[in-house]
């Protein structure tokens, strides 16, 4: 075969499509990383607030949309698994609650070990590379990749920073004209990330339409009885941040954790993780004090009517040292100005609301949908149809998310292991 053909295309240079290139590369496959970006790997920058949380120490396949089908693709050992793969990489972990992160806390020695390891393994990447059309090849075994690339090597001046760099970058890439160009490959792993349906569309591949979880909820806090409460109840709130209870009653899902009020709703980690459960209709439950059982609390609410000669009502200074005064005005507002002592704290314990949708989507983390499992073969994560040969998936390609910290990274990780070890050896069997 002409030394022009890789033994594997990888569409996406993420954080799935590098790990499937160092490994496959390390199998001795030739490696071509097609990136649509400027750069590969320039997502991982915006992980964990620039942090980079990489994955998780406990990686329970409860955390994630399909258990069972997380459970076979990660494997019995997944912790392990990342903490080798890592280690071979040469980059340092450390663990903050549970969560683990680069010893640096910087998410730049994430990308830069990973592309560090493509150099020294002779994987080749295609920046500023879209495919606009594939074709499969059986006599020669091989896919053609057509691709659209830049005609002249994109400038950005010399002595900016690297943000400045990127954005210029960026501009010239927009304003480039385009041309055509084709890669032969033995095999292909599309791993693409959450809005991959293009990309299925080459490989006439069905796709699940991509819609975004892990971003703040779009929600109305109500009263007791359920009843909406004014926007000017929220707009109060806006930016403060309390450590609370989210729960979804009827579902068994409750989560812990800080809770950022927005004037259009909730944010924080666990409105993220509370956004792959709830629908717009539904019912969020907030406990505003969780140190704090009902009797708990009952008993320091009698104990500051000893305290305080005035009533409780209209009076938010009446919860200092207890609540965030903007937060006791919430709580007013929900028990509809009534000052017995039940009514606080159901207030406090039991705030309702009312989910309409997601909110902020442009800056989701993760897009739930992609191509469907019931085409996949787990053991591979090979395309399983004679209309696909040597064809592989990983990473948010594949109908698959998770909760926040670091699970998500995980699957990246582990899928594109999985899918760079297959693919190397389904290429190096036609040779």
């Amino acid at each position: 075969m002409p030394s022009s053909i890789y033994d594997i295309a990888i569409i996406g240079g993420g954080a799935s499509g590098l790990a499937a290139a160092i490994v496959a590369a390390r199998e001795g496959a030739r490696v071509l990383v097609i990136e649509r970006d400027v750069e590969a790997g320039l997502p991982l920058l915006a992980t964990g607030n620039g942090r980079c949380n990489l994955s998780n120490e406990s990686l329970d396949p409860a955390h994630y949309l399909h258990p069972g089908i997380a459970s076979r693709v990660m494997g019995p050992t997944p912790e392990r698994d990342i903490a080798e793969f890592f280690d071979s990489l040469g980059l340092i972990r450390t663990s903050i609650d549970g969560r683990l992160y680069p010893i640096t806390r910087r998410a730049e020695s994430v990308r830069d070990v990973l592309l560090g390891s493509c150099t020294r393994e002779n994987v080749a990447i295609e920046r500023a590379c879209t495919p606009v059309a594939a074709r499969y090849d059986k006599a020669a075994r091989t896919w053609s990749l057509e691709c659209q690339r830049p005609t002249q090597p994109l400038k950005a001046k010399a002595g900016v920073d690297a943000k400045a760099k990127l954005r210029a970058l960026r501009r010239a890439l927009r304003d480039a004209k385009m041309a055509h160009v084709a890669f032969q490959a033995r095999a292909v792993i599309i791993a693409a990330g959450g809005k991959s349906s293009s990309i299925a569309d080459i490989f006439s591949l069905p796709y699940l339409a991509a819609s975004p979880v892990l971003c703040p909820l779009a929600a109305t806090p109500c009263d007791t009885a359920g009843l909406p409460l004014e926007s000017s109840a929220l707009k109060a709130l806006d930016g403060q941040r309390i450590h609370a209870t989210l729960s979804l009653p009827g579902s068994g899902w409750a989560e812990t954790g800080e809770v950022l009020f927005r004037a259009y709703g909730i944010s924080g980690i666990v409105a993220f993780n509370a956004s792959r459960r709830a629908h717009a209709g539904d019912t969020l439950e907030l406990d505003l004090l969780p140190e704090l059982s009902d009797a708990a609390l009952h008993t320091e609410l009698e104990r500051r009517v000893s305290m305080h000669a005035a009533s409780p009502a209209h009076n938010p200074s009446w919860f200092d040292g207890l609540l965030a005064r903007p937060v006791a005005l919430l709580v007013f507002a929900v028990a509809q100005e009534q000052a017995d002592l039940e009514s606080l704290g159901h207030a406090i314990k039991h705030a309702l609301f009312a989910v309409t949708g997601t909110a902020d989507e442009q800056s989701a983390q993760v897009h739930r949908g992609g191509i469907p499992f019931d085409i996949v073969n787990l053991a591979t994560l090979g395309i399983d149809s004679p209309q696909s040969p040597q064809l592989f998936v990983c990473g948010e390609a594949l109908d698959m998310d998770a909760d926040c910290g670091g699970f998500n990274l995980a699957w990246a990780w582990l899928s594109g292991i999985r899918a760079g070890r297959a693919a190397a050896r389904a290429a190096q069997e036609t040779r």
